[in-house]
């Protein structure tokens, strides 16, 4: 018996409103939810949200049953959307006082030290990891790829990718807290 879900992605790539209608009713509290951690405000995770629901009506018919569980497909839909609002966001202005010469916010010599001591340590703790699961963790938390990309990049499944991201950061703590 194929999954409800599935079967309404197929009847919207045939543009059936009802199904599309069904889907949104079915999806889009979990969808939002992803929206909504990815941005962290609610007006822009709504309007990811509703592109995203476009991205399905368009895309409908590229949704594969034996490829993709439907709700990760909604899911990647929704998430990369959201991460791709992210990157366009236009870089906050600057102050005034700030352009202006304002008040000297170089760091004081001890913290430049600790900061380069703390680099030092982050940079050792990375280095003990094998090579592409640190290459996947500053890929992730540095350069700002999603998991997808990442999995993508390595050719490996994304929970994998998942997987390999949260070990990762598990040793590192361990190796920071030592």
């Amino acid at each position: 018996m194929a999954d409800p879900i599935s079967d309404l992605i197929l009847r919207v790539a045939l543009r059936d409103r009802s199904a599309f209608s069904a889907l949104y009713e079915a999806t889009s509290a979990k969808l939002f939810g992803i929206c909504l951690r990815v941005l962290k405000d609610r007006a822009e995770a709504e309007e990811a949200l509703q592109e995203a629901y476009v991205k399905v009506w368009n895309n409908a018919s590229r949704f594969s049953i034996t490829a993709n569980s439907p709700i990760s497909w909604l899911a990647a839909i929704a998430r990369n959307n959201a991460i791709d609002r992210l990157r366009a966001r236009r870089p906050e202005t600057v102050e005034l006082d700030e352009e202006m010469g304002g008040a000297d916010e170089t760091p004081d010599p001890e913290r430049l030290v600790m900061s380069r001591e703390t680099g030092a340590r982050i940079s050792a703790c990375l280095d003990e990891l094998e090579a592409n699961r640190a290459d996947a963790v500053r890929g992730a938390y540095l350069d700002g790829y999603s998991y997808q990309e990442l999995a993508e990049q390595f050719s490996v499944p994304l929970n994998t990718m998942r997987t390999w991201l949260r070990r990762s950061l598990m040793s590192l703590r361990k190796c920071l807290e030592t």
